[in-house]
């Protein structure tokens, strides 16, 4: 899946968020959205960060700043809505259902690790809407776990759940540091995936094999298996 950032989709989850609340005195939104900017959304760019950023605690936060505190209920509306104004920005590649058909037709074990902060419950909802829980055996986040790809814990969270040895896993990613370097530190057999980019990074590793398109994952879990 891509996932395409963009400043106006800040502004825009804000915008839902704060409706959704629907409370009095709530920050102006270009105040509120210019703050977050500033103080918070480099927490997310931060090179080589493992911990997973506590998401629904930032969001408190951010209110409290402005003198706001937001009741469980009000923190719960404004995650949600913020999450379904994002929803362009999440993409499937056009041949993701055919790939994970194929694959499970060979008798292989499927799962998904991803690192995103989003609540867990919105996350597998995301799933379920675009047709993937249903072909995925197991399904984990960042968020779920409180550490990010190439920390081993998210990884060996999959594995465990899935009953696989790491040297009988293959795993897929764009990322050379985050998918390739740590995936392959536990033994796992690495694909980059570039139909999205062409990763770089000076911290990560050489992967085991490259596919340019989907189809080219299949090739190789044919040659491997």
């Amino acid at each position: 899946m891509e996932f395409a950032y963009s400043p106006e989709l800040v502004a825009a989850g804000h915008r839902a968020g704060v409706e959704a609340v629907g409370r009095d005195g709530m920050p102006e939104l270009d105040v509120l959205t210019g703050w977050f900017r500033e103080n918070y959304e480099p927490l997310f760019w931060k090179p080589g960060t493992i911990e997973e950023i506590e998401y629904p605690g930032l969001v408190r936060k951010l209110f409290a700043d402005f003198g706001v505190a937001l009741d469980d209920d009000e923190l719960g509306r404004f995650l949600e809505a913020e999450h379904v104004a994002w929803d362009p920005a999440r993409r499937l590649a056009a041949h993701t259902h055919p790939l994970l058909e194929a694959l499970r037709e060979r008798g292989l074990k499927l799962g998904l690790v991803s690192n995103a902060f989003d609540p867990g419950w919105l996350l597998h909802r995301d799933l379920e809407q675009m047709g993937l829980a249903e072909r995925l055996d197991f399904s984990v986040f960042s968020s779920e776990v409180g550490t990010r790809k190439p920390h081993p814990a998210i990884f060996e969270r999959a594995l465990e759940a899935l009953d696989v040895e790491p040297e009988r896993a293959v795993f897929v990613g764009d990322r050379l540091y985050e998918d390739v370097r740590g995936a392959g530190e536990l033994g796992m057999t690495t694909v980059q995936a570039l139909w999205y980019r062409a990763d770089e990074h000076p911290e990560g590793a050489e992967p085991d094999y490259q596919a340019f398109n989907q189809l080219d994952v299949l090739n190789v879990v044919r040659r491997l298996t």
